[in-house]
C-alpha cells in the first residue's frame, strides 16, 4: 500500500492509484470527464489549468506497445474527441502530449493545454514542468479553481454528446 495525498489534501492508502480511480474507490476531484471501455479521463486539479486532462488505461500496462488492437483504437478515438472538445469548447489552440513508461500508475497521457501566460516559461517541452509547478503553487486560488471546474463540466458535457 502507498499513501497518496490528493489535491484536496486528503491522504488515501491505495495499492494502485489508477485502479482506485477506475474502480470508483477514489473520485477524482471534478469527476471523470469521459470514460470508455478501456480508458478514463479526468483532470488532476492539483495542477489548476483549465482543460488539462489525463487519459489513463483501465488495465495495468506501462507502454503504448502493450495496448491491444481494441485499446489502441479506443485510445486514439477518445484522445481525438477530447482534443476536439478542448478546441471547440475551451478555445485551446495548442496542447502538449506526454506519456512516460517509468510510472507507478497505469499507462496514461497528459494533455497539457498551452495558454498565453505559459510562454514566459518558454515555448519548448522543457517549459512544461515549470508551468505545472507554477500552476500548482501559485494558481490554487478560488477563482482559478472555479474556472477549472467550469472547464471540467464543459468538457464532460461536450463529450457526452
Amino acid at each position: 500500500m502507498r499513501t497518496i495525498t490528493m489535491a484536496n489534501g486528503e491522504a488515501v492508502e491505495v495499492e494502485c492509484l489508477s485502479c482506485a480511480l477506475v474502480n470508483g474507490l477514489i473520485e477524482p476531484e471534478g469527476g471523470i470527464v469521459v470514460e470508455t471501455e478501456h480508458f478514463h479521463a479526468h483532470q488532476d486539479v492539483a495542477y489548476p489549468i483549465p482543460g488539462l486532462i489525463i487519459l489513463a488505461s483501465k488495465r495495468h500496462l506501462k507502454s503504448l506497445d502493450e495496448l491491444t488492437e481494441a485499446e489502441r483504437l479506443d485510445y486514439i478515438t477518445v484522445l481525438s474527441k477530447i482534443r476536439k472538445a478542448q478546441r471547440e469548447v475551451l478555445g485551446i489552440e495548442s496542447v502538449y502530449y506526454f506519456y512516460n513508461e517509468d510510472t507507478t500508475h497505469h499507462f496514461h497521457t497528459w494533455m497539457v493545454p498551452r495558454y498565453g501566460w505559459m510562454y514566459e516559461f518558454g515555448r519548448s517541452v522543457e517549459s512544461v514542468r515549470p508551468v505545472l509547478l507554477h500552476a500548482r503553487n501559485e494558481m490554487n486560488d478560488d477563482a482559478n479553481v472555479k474556472n477549472v471546474r467550469q472547464a471540467i463540466a464543459a468538457l464532460t458535457e461536450e463529450l457526452k454528446r
